[in-house]
């Protein structure tokens, strides 16, 4: 009992030493559990000059793991680099270690989580006087719309595989070079607001646990930056056929239920395309973090209001379906 209690009191007064550091705290929580394996998904491309990939990976939240998507974040300021976090064995558990901004791409545990991340630093891109250039071998680019781009192939000498933690049984074996651990000491900034945001939204996305999905998350990456809304979540089914026991009745009502999912299915895809000319208004724009999260938080409301609408017809439909009339003939027009 005793040394349980040194222990926890050591390791609750790492995380405080941590935090306290010059640079920003990597030390996170830890759990008796390894993280799922890595999904595979695709990149979407991106979004305008000065935005970096940063890939997603498994979090937890108290009750078990759920999937944080792969997204583009603008860069706090040019010339940082993002090193993604990374779950590694402590012995006798899997400590979380937070991903960070730095001057250089440090050690995160040797993941392949792709696009540029292959275990050792990032061969995405490169900055040069103040703007980000992009390696189109690895990366999704956009000529068209992003100009600052070089090809350079990526010899990945490593095995690929999907293990999303170091060490341990099964876990990658991978140390930190010299070099990674002498960027440990660099200058470190904490994540931004938006990636922030992100992850509490997915915290909140119950599709997104790993219990639910298992393993396969429906939302690996999102479309756009910033969090992952109610609006990328998969259509939901069109629902069941009406089943009153009268055959012309139950035309009647499935007729109706079709106009109603497909007025709702129109209305999903004009609000999807406002929200889309939004963000590239604002990529165009440069606009700071500042404006991308107010919009970001706009375009959640309007989402959630748009889904309870929709919530409110359907039931209402449903309601109509079950009413009193429900073994009786159609009315007569």
């Amino acid at each position: 009992m005793r040394s349980m209690v040194l222990t926890r009191l050591l390791l609750f007064v790492l995380v405080v030493a941590a935090f306290s550091a010059a640079s920003f705290a990597q030390i996170g929580i830890s759990v008796t559990i390894g993280p799922p394996e890595l999904p595979v998904y695709q990149q979407p491309p991106c979004p305008a000059d000065g935005y970096i990939w940063t890939p997603g990976y498994w979090a937890w939240s108290g009750d078990g793991y759920y999937w944080v998507p792969g997204t583009w974040v603008q860069a706090p300021e040019p010339g940082l680099l993002w090193t993604p976090p990374y779950w590694g064995w402590g012995g006798d558990r899997f400590i979380f270690h937070e991903g960070y901004w730095g001057p250089h791409v440090g050690f995160y545990g040797g993941i392949v989580y792709g696009f540029g991340y292959f275990g050792r630093g990032y061969e995405g891109g490169r900055w040069d006087n103040g703007r980000f250039f992009y390696n189109r071998s690895v990366t999704n680019v956009n000529i068209t719309n992003i100009h600052n781009v070089y090809n350079t192939t990526v010899i990945n000498n490593t095995v690929v595989n999907r293990v999303s933690y170091n060490g341990g049984r099964g876990g990658i074996d991978v140390r930190p070079t010299r070099e990674e651990e002498a960027f440990e000491h660099e200058r470190h900034v904490a994540p931004v607001t938006a990636q922030t945001r992100h992850v509490e939204i997915a915290r909140a996305n119950p599709d997104l646990r790993a219990s639910a999905n298992h393993g396969q998350p429906p939302i690996a990456a999102t479309r756009r930056p910033g969090p992952v809304h109610a609006r990328e979540i998969p259509r939901p089914e069109h629902p069941a056929a009406p089943n009153t026991g009268n055959a012309k009745l139950d035309q009647k009502y499935q007729h109706e239920q079709d106009k109603v999912f497909a007025k709702q299915e129109q209305e999903r895809q004009k609000l999807q395309q406002r929200q889309e000319q939004d963000h590239q208004h604002l990529a165009q724009q440069h606009a700071d973090q500042a404006r991308m999260q107010q919009m970001e938080e706009r375009h959640q409301q309007q989402t959630q209001q748009m889904e309870d609408k929709h919530t409110r017809q359907q039931q209402q439909l449903q309601n109509k379906m079950e009413g009193p009339g429900r073994n009786s003939p159609p009315p007569q027009r």
